[in-house]
This record gives structure tokens, C-alpha cells and sequence, in this order.
């Protein structure tokens, strides 16, 4: 059996697919770039939705700044784990953008937030925050470019890591065979994008390259015994 990642697997990761006995393909079917950007006030409530977000976050504050930082509202726990290793403790972990707004709206709806996002964030977190009358400053810090390649051939399972991933994916397969293959995605809201181009689509058990890959093996195992 033959799978596809979307993203260049690390060498622990790469072990699990080989120790299953699985063959794998990968490539980055997108490709991030930093966006320059200024900070006029003091940061207080910080919304950081990706590990992009915060890593462009982090190369571009001052340790001043980092720290001047009050509350940090995250999505993912990468992201998180990320925030922490350079200082940044995180007030609340969500598994998605909407989980984190509800969160927000409920909790803290009379403060305001910098949100730290790329330039083609989904709406969902900023939508709601707005009809609740939560004040955000979005801050563009990372822009995401799609990296086109096809596939002319049917694999057992394919990665997708973020709904941009599965956009640009399916852009450059949408004639081919590759559409029909299983889509193993890392959480809900790129599966509720995989839906829309794949019919079998199965969700990890959390937001994690490591589950995926182990729902992935279980699955095909499984199938592979009928």
C-alpha cells in the first residue's frame, strides 16, 4: 500500500508509515512566506490560529514585546506547544477556530484581541467574534502560496494537514486519478474542505501529523483484512 503526504514528513514520522509497512510519496502542496508587518500598541489578548502564525509571531516581536503579551488564545496544540517554547503561555487551547470563538464570546467578550493570522484565513473565529461585537485587530503576518503538482494514479490513503493544503491539492488533481483515493485529515475543519472534493474522507483522532499517520495505518489494516 502506497500513501500520499501533502507535507514533507519529518524522519520519526517517515518511520511510523515504513515500521507499518507502508510506501509513501510526499511533497508541500503549499508553500508559506513571512509578510512584514508593525505593531502600534501593546499587546494584551492574542489570538494565534496556526503554527505559521506563530512562528512568523515569533521571528518578527521583540522579547519585550513577547512578554508584554497578557493572554494568549491558540488553536492547536503545536501552536501551543510552539507559544510556550519561546515564552508565550497559552490562556486556552481550542481544536478549531469556532471552538476558540465561542470560547471568547462567553468568557471574554469585553476585551480586545490581535489576531495574528495569514492572508487567507478562514472566517469562522473572526465572523463570530464580529457578530458578537468583540473588538479584533487582524494582523496579516503570513501569506500561503499553493505548489501545483498531479498525480495521474490512485493511492491508498492521502495527508491532508490544513484546508489550503487540500485546496491546492485538489486544484491540480481535480482531473485526475488521484482524486479518487481516501483523505486522512488532521482535524475537522480540513476535513469539512475534503469533503467537498473526496468521497471518503476520515478524521485523526487529534490534531496531530503523528495521529493521522496511526489513523491512517489502522485504517488501510483494517480494510486490508475484509
Amino acid at each position: 500500500m502506497t500513501v500520499l503526504s501533502t507535507k514533507k514528513l519529518k524522519p520519526n514520522q517517515r518511520e511510523l508509515l515504513l515500521n507499518a509497512g507502508l510506501q509513501f510519496v510526499e511533497y508541500d502542496a503549499i508553500r508559506t512566506q513571512e509578510v512584514a508587518f508593525t505593531l502600534s500598541r501593546k499587546l494584551k489578548n492574542v489570538i494565534i490560529t496556526s503554527q505559521n502564525g506563530a512562528r512568523a509571531l515569533l521571528n518578527n516581536l521583540s522579547s519585550e514585546q513577547l512578554e508584554s503579551i497578557e493572554s494568549c488564545f491558540t488553536v492547536g496544540e503545536k501552536t501551543t506547544a510552539l507559544s510556550a517554547e519561546n515564552g508565550v503561555k497559552t490562556t486556552k487551547t481550542a481544536l478549531n477556530g469556532e471552538e476558540l470563538a465561542r470560547f471568547i464570546i462567553e468568557n471574554h467578550k469585553n476585551e480586545p484581541f490581535t489576531y495574528f493570522c495569514g492572508r487567507q484565513r478562514r472566517d469562522e473565529l473572526p465572523t463570530l467574534l464580529k457578530e458578537n461585537n468583540v473588538v479584533c485587530n487582524e494582523v496579516i503576518v503570513y501569506e500561503t502560496h499553493q505548489m501545483t503538482q498531479s498525480f495521474d494514479r490512485t493511492f491508498d490513503g492521502i495527508f491532508f494537514f490544513s484546508p489550503s493544503g487540500v485546496n491546492a491539492f485538489a486544484k491540480a488533481n481535480k482531473n485526475t486519478r488521484a482524486i479518487d483515493s481516501t483523505a486522512f485529515c488532521i482535524g475537522e475543519t480540513t476535513a469539512t474542505t475534503a469533503r467537498l472534493h473526496f468521497k471518503k474522507v476520515v478524521v485523526s483522532n487529534a490534531t496531530s501529523i503523528e495521529s493521522t499517520i496511526a489513523k491512517a495505518v489502522k485504517t488501510l489494516k483494517e480494510e486490508s483484512r475484509i
